[in-house]
């Protein structure tokens, strides 16, 4: 790690912690998807006909099934909306708080800031994959959903690869944030993604698509192939080169 990357990483970072936004983003994401799973589980377990009938196929499994199928379907959405408006903050809030102007008097490059928003990004995400993960077990053994079995630690396992995953699904919300100078547009692209990734599983063609094809993985592990979630790599890839383009060619308005 070069010494210019090392200082912007730190900056970052230091960014990141201080941010109201990542911080309520981190609670809605770890405590919303926890405590809405753990409540349809709930619901679902004592005969609520009404979230059986909203839960589909998973309204027949039971216990630590029921519980990590919710938590998988609940983060499909859920997860990939909290990492877009992250990443749509890391980047867009440069432009609607007026900070990008200073960008350019600094000694390190525009493409080097990038990385470092990326990766402090990636750190901040993986540890909320691993509190998510964490908080769901909890919640599980608090519901009292029997003893944990290799089954369990491996679902809870998909669900900890599904988060972590989300997080670099959301990748395009950077790029869209950078075009669009600004958060919304981040936002707006996020959503964009949920309705296209439900729409491609409603039709049946999910696990072709890179966006739907982890939350199909964890729920269903048998219906996505090695080669159909490997596809997924294509888009954190892709728009993070797509990304640091454009913050290489981002010119100041006269």
């Amino acid at each position: 790690m070069t010494p210019a990357l090392t200082a912007a990483l730190h900056v970052e970072l230091r960014k990141l912690a201080a941010s109201r936004v990542m911080r309520t983003t981190t609670v809605l994401l770890v405590a919303g998807i926890t405590v809405l799973s753990a409540a349809l589980t709930s619901a679902a377990a004592g005969g609520n006909e009404q979230v059986a009938a909203q839960l589909g196929p998973l309204a027949e499994a039971d216990d630590w099934d029921l519980l990590t199928g919710v938590a998988a379907q609940i983060t499909a959405a859920g997860g990939l909306l909290a990492f877009g408006v992250a990443l749509s903050w890391l980047f867009g809030r440069e432009f609607s708080d007026a900070t990008i102007t200073g960008l350019f008097a600094q000694p390190v490059s525009r493409r080097v800031l990038v990385l470092a928003k990326l990766l402090s990004y990636l750190l901040w995400a993986v540890l909320a994959a691993v509190a998510l993960t964490t908080i769901i077990a909890l919640a599980g053994t608090v519901l009292g959903l029997g003893a944990w079995n290799t089954d369990v630690r491996t679902a809870l396992g998909r669900q900890f690869v599904l988060t972590a995953v989300s997080a670099l699904v959301a990748s395009p919300a950077a790029w869209a944030a950078t075009l669009g100078r600004g958060t919304l547009p981040g936002i707006a692209t996020t959503i964009g993604l949920i309705v296209v990734a439900q729409v491609s599983v409603i039709a049946g063609a999910g696990a072709w698509l890179p966006l739907a094809a982890p939350a199909l993985w964890a729920m269903q592990p048998h219906t996505v192939t090695p080669v159909q979630l490997a596809l997924v790599a294509v888009i954190p890839v892709g728009f993070a080169a797509l990304t640091t383009a454009a913050w290489g060619r981002l010119q100041l308005d006269t």
